[in-house]
């Protein structure tokens, strides 16, 4: 899953951005608006994390230009306005949770599951196509037995499947939700990643369209 960090705080950027990458998000992080503007214009992400007291444009502005253009990304406000005026104008602005600083990761990374819960098409915790479960808190995985134990880049590869059974995806589009900016990537890293899961799983885990890409089958 890709994140957008927007946030001016150096310190504060460096240990959320560590943070998301140790929890398997790939996550771009810059630090004013007219910045996250020019990245949302030219990328696609699943979640923004938005904080509001940002140079040049303000996080007010941003988020009204996101549900402008977008409506149903959601949109994560992390910012130091705790008074009740400020929580009301970001909700009545369209983000989709208010979080005030500082906070704990482990805070933040349950209310990011449970916001892009509510884009998939089901309602529960555990993404499943009926007959692969993925648990998104504990990145076990489960098929034909006990749930197995992914990596962080495993988990990645694999909910990037999960949230959209039955679609094809590209190299190139999975390797867009697995690795952030300036983040290496190995020309063979999603067969890799693939092989590993399926032996986990089983070969019938992941489908290859020969040519496409890969896919999760759709829920009977």
């Amino acid at each position: 899953m890709r994140v957008l960090l927007v946030e001016d705080d150096y310190m504060i950027g460096n240990v959320v951005q560590q943070a998301l990458r140790d929890a398997s998000y790939a996550t771009d992080w810059v630090t004013d608006g007219d910045a996250a503007l020019n990245a949302l214009a030219c990328l696609s992400y699943e979640i923004v994390l938005l904080d509001l007291g940002l140079p040049k444009t303000d996080g007010m502005a941003v988020l009204r230009s996101i549900r402008a253009n977008d409506h149903r990304m959601p949109v994560v406000v992390l910012t130091a306005r705790d008074a009740t005026e400020d929580r009301v104008a970001g909700l009545d602005a369209g983000a989709d949770d208010y979080l005030v600083k500082p906070f704990e990761m482990s805070e933040l990374l349950a209310r990011m599951r449970a916001v892009t819960r509510r884009q998939g098409p089901a309602a529960g915790p555990v993404l499943s196509n009926g007959v692969l479960t993925l648990n998104p808190a504990t990145h076990e995985a489960a098929m034909d037995g006990g749930p197995v134990r992914l990596t962080g880049r495993e988990f990645a590869l694999l909910q990037a499947l999960m949230v959209r059974p039955g679609a094809i995806l590209s190299r190139a589009e999975l390797e867009n939700r697995i690795y952030g900016w300036n983040e290496e990537v190995e020309s063979n890293a999603v067969e890799f990643l693939i092989h590993a899961i399926r032996k986990k799983l089983g070969s019938k885990a992941i489908k290859n369209v020969r040519g496409v890409g890969w896919t999760v089958s759709r829920p009977a």
